[in-house]
């Protein structure tokens, strides 16, 4: 994926430099997005195609798109810590973008592992927006989230199973979008995750 207003840049992180790519629509910024990729010791990256769907949303919407490779991933230093560091660094990373762009409302987002992080992150900085999508609750301790967080699952996860997070939401009383038919991964089901993104999440 290639959008407009693209950048490309290393921010300082406590275990090194952090990889970090973003789409800018310029002067009708209404937000800022950050968008946390899956588990980094399982092929997870910033390029991750449901991250991407996630960027593409935001930027349609006006926002500031924010992806970062965890450590160890891509340019990015340091190694993998359990999502102890990796919420210290979008820690940081939200610090760093908030001072360039502003102060703009704040949204969070995340895929599998990297919403695991961005509940972390979000219990510290409160965004305006919270997503959500195929939570890895089975594998990590994933945090109440506040309760307008928008979460959305595959019918057909066989990495998290939808029970899984069924049970976990239910004491919360939080809604899960479920998308029929769809694994973890959302192979073949990009398009209707976008379209539950465009109807439940405008930025």
């Amino acid at each position: 994926m290639k959008l407009a207003g693209e950048q490309r840049l290393l921010l300082p992180g406590r275990a090194g430099s952090l990889e970090v790519v973003l789409n800018d629509p310029g002067a009708t910024r209404r937000a800022l997005a950050l968008i946390a990729h899956p588990h980094p010791l399982h092929g997870g990256t910033l390029d991750n195609k449901v991250v991407q769907t996630l960027a593409k949303h935001f930027f349609g919407q006006g926002c500031v798109a924010v992806r970062m490779n965890f450590r160890g991933v891509g340019a990015s230093e340091g190694v993998f810590d359990q999502g102890v560091g990796e919420t210290q660094d979008w820690l940081l990373a939200a610090h760093s973008m908030s001072e360039r762009f502003g102060g703009l409302p704040l949204a969070l987002a995340g895929f599998s592992f990297g919403a695991f992080v961005q509940a972390r992150v979000a219990e510290q900085l409160q965004p305006s927006r919270l997503i959500l999508v195929a939570p890895a609750v089975r594998h990590f301790p994933i945090p109440r989230v506040p309760e307008y967080t928008l979460v959305v699952h595959g019918e057909e996860d066989d990495v998290v199973p939808l029970q899984d997070v069924l049970e976990w939401a239910r004491p919360q009383s939080l809604p899960v979008v479920v998308v029929p038919g769809a694994g973890h991964f959302f192979h073949g089901k990009l398009t209707d995750l976008a379209r539950v993104l465009q109807r439940s999440c405008p930025c």
